[in-house]
């Protein structure tokens, strides 16, 4: 296990400490850190109590980002739960005689799934916007996440609470870049933005299309990129092609610089950033070297770092 950096063993305390003290404005550090101190494995906000609720007394969370859930996992997790039940609690609040559920959609299908009377719950005394923000903590760092319901769910926050990119990736524990990247996919076709919603484009390929200023040409290129099943760096190529035309169409000559951050480079960027919840910078020094730098505010914020990166 990797100690802090000036090579002091923190103690229990200190770490609760600290996490309770980074829990308001770096929430993208993970739902643990928006309910509360880790202690003994467990996760608890202030407030919130333990226990048993069937499943018929609680509703999905409206705030969910989520739409489509795999029907081949659902079954592996439920046949899971069979055998040794709902091993994560679901976290709650409390909805007159009623529950609503803010965290664990996926266990809770799969305990229904699995016919199971009841699961294990936290219930916590979240406001509303405390909802949403657990429903997008919950998700941002989904990997299997749809990037559109991801932007859909960070567009319907900002403009519920009226809140800017920028402070709403203070929140998140996310830099602002990745916020209004994301959000700036919902600016694609909807036939393209339909193409990453159902898995035939990625992000990556999203977010060169995007840099494409004409929206016919980012639907031809994204036709080209499903039936030729372009890598994201080939579908970079063929954009900076179109580009090219372009300007040459208009009598512009295209400044072209020795070394340039591709958009793929930028995509790789934006997902380290929110699989870290940190800074995270990719420097092209040349063809095929670089550096990556990675950015950290204390010791334990160093610690988390090096944990995730040696998962």
């Amino acid at each position: 296990m990797f100690g802090r950096l000036d090579g002091a063993e923190a103690t229990p305390i200190e770490r609760g400490t600290e996490l309770m003290e980074q829990t308001k404005p770096r929430l993208g550090r993970g739902l643990d850190a928006l309910l509360g101190a880790v202690n003994g494995g467990g996760v608890l906000g202030i407030g919130a109590s333990v226990g048993k609720v069937r499943l018929d007394q609680i509703h999905q969370n409206p705030y969910q980002p989520r739409k489509r859930f795999d029907d081949d996992e659902l079954k592996q997790l439920a046949d899971s739960i069979k055998v040794h039940g709902v091993l994560q609690p679901l976290v709650v609040r409390q909805a007159g005689e009623t529950y609503q559920l803010i965290a664990g959609e996926r266990r809770l299908r799969a305990a229904t799934l699995a016919g199971l009377p009841e699961v294990p719950v936290h219930v916590v005394g979240f406001d509303d916007q405390q909802v949403y923000e657990a429903a997008l903590v919950e998700n941002i760092q989904r990997s299997d996440l749809n990037p559109i319901e991801k932007a859909q769910g960070f567009k319907d926050y900002l403009e519920k609470y009226g809140l800017t990119h920028e402070a709403l990736g203070q929140r998140l524990g996310l830099d602002r870049s990745s916020i209004s990247n994301l959000v700036g996919l919902l600016n694609l076709p909807a036939e393209v933005q339909d193409a990453v919603r159902l898995g035939q484009l990625s992000l990556g390929h999203a977010k060169v299309l995007k840099g494409v200023s004409d929206t016919e040409k980012q639907k031809e290129l994204a036709r080209e990129a499903i039936f030729r099943h372009l890598s994201v760096h080939a579908l970079d190529l063929l954009a900076r092609e179109a580009k090219a035309e372009v300007a040459e169409q208009k009598g512009e000559k295209p400044v072209r610089l020795a070394v340039e951050k591709t958009s793929h480079v930028q995509s790789l960027e934006d997902d380290l950033r929110q699989r870290l919840a940190t800074r995270v910078e990719i420097k092209v020094k040349a063809k095929e070297k670089g550096q990556i730098v990675i950015g950290f505010d204390s010791n334990d914020d160093f610690e988390r770092i090096m944990a995730a990166l040696t998962k």
